[in-house]
């Protein structure tokens, strides 16, 4: 017996960037690769290893409270949305191959003039949950790739277009553990951080979400401001008695456990945000396609599903149910009654 089997040690594991170079095998994108996808995941994964290594000692560095100053969407900005702008802004710059990029912390998009012949685009939400680091709440980073129009330098076109042309979608959380979901739309696959090696390991292989699960998770406060047919939706399911509420309060973190464990999670239009909360370059469409990959669904309050939807500008927002097939589907009868 060997060493390793002595103690249980898996040697024959899968790192992110041996997962990405297999992924376009399947995909047949290797026949005229660039190596420019590659390059940019790497430049994403570098970004999610320096969050989350900040993060884990925020308290320490005194990077934990707020910064006196308010992001493009309203929203004040805590020390880490700063900082995680920056290590964003510097990766995807490094990288040389994001051409445009949109930030949640940006009012308007990055053109990098420098990143010549850069075909992609990227969209994310550096520090997503923030406002709940203080009190040690999961947070996570939030990022959509989509690839540059044909002919086109650089544009705000290049970002202002349907979900379904998103080429990957991903997100990091960091918790306990920093765990990375991410697809290409043939499958979601997670992987965890082992800060001994610093590399991210193969954990969930092609994720399915149940298509039915008795646990919503949703803002309850809000509730005065919901549609009435909402109100009647979560109404019906609390009088069933089989359904358990689970919210946290970090988009990423409700999304992974919705993953994880199947259900539904929901974000519905409501007297302070009349077309949702979610922005959907970079909080909707990449969970929508992450969701979709692992055999749920996801639309807006009207039942129009979400990756259909078209942002007229880059911090449009919009309201979301995504999670089990099953549980969605009960949503979209009641709007339909």
């Amino acid at each position: 017996m060997s060493a390793a089997n002595d103690q249980s040690i898996d040697t024959n594991i899968t790192t992110l960037s041996t997962f990405i170079l297999n992924s376009q095998k399947e995909l047949g994108t290797t026949k005229n690769a660039t190596g420019d996808l590659t390059l940019l995941l790497n430049s994403l994964q570098f970004a999610f290893k320096f969050i989350s290594h900040t993060i884990n000692k925020s308290e320490l560095i005194n990077l934990i409270g707020v910064n006196n100053t308010i992001n493009s969407t309203g929203d004040v900005q805590k020390k880490l949305d700063v900082l995680g702008d920056e290590i964003f802004i510097n990766a995807m710059r490094n990288s040389g191959k994001v051409k445009v990029l949109v930030s949640e912390e940006q009012e308007d998009l990055i053109i990098f003039d420098e990143a010549t012949g850069a075909k992609y685009c990227v969209c994310c939400d550096p520090i997503d949950g923030s406002s709940n680091i203080d009190a040690g709440v999961s947070v996570g980073t939030i990022v959509s790739v989509f690839k540059i129009r044909e002919n086109s330098d650089g544009t705000i076109h290049d970002v202002l277009r349907s979900g379904d042309d998103m080429v990957v979608a991903c997100y990091a959380m960091y918790g306990a553990s920093t765990h990375l979901m991410i697809t290409f739309g043939n499958g979601l696959n997670g992987f965890t951080l082992d800060t001994s090696l610093g590399e991210f390991i193969l954990t969930y292989k092609d994720m399915k979400l149940p298509e039915l699960r008795s646990i919503y998770s949703i803002n309850e406060g809000n509730y005065s401001g919901w549609a009435p047919e909402i109100q009647n939706f979560i109404d019906d399911l609390k009088k069933t008695k089989q359904y358990n509420a689970r919210y946290i309060g970090s988009m990423v973190a409700d999304v992974h456990r919705t993953l994880l464990y199947g259900g539904l999670f929901s974000y519905p239009a409501d007297g302070k945000n009349k077309n949702g909360k979610l922005r959907l370059l970079y909080e909707a469409f990449p969970m929508a396609l992450i969701v979709e990959q692992a055999g749920g669904k996801a639309v807006n309050d009207k039942g129009k599903r979400i990756l259909d939807l078209t942002p007229k500008n880059i911090h449009d927002k919009s309201s979301i149910w995504l999670g089990s097939s099953g549980e969605v589907d009960k949503y979209l009868s009641y709007i339909k009654k």
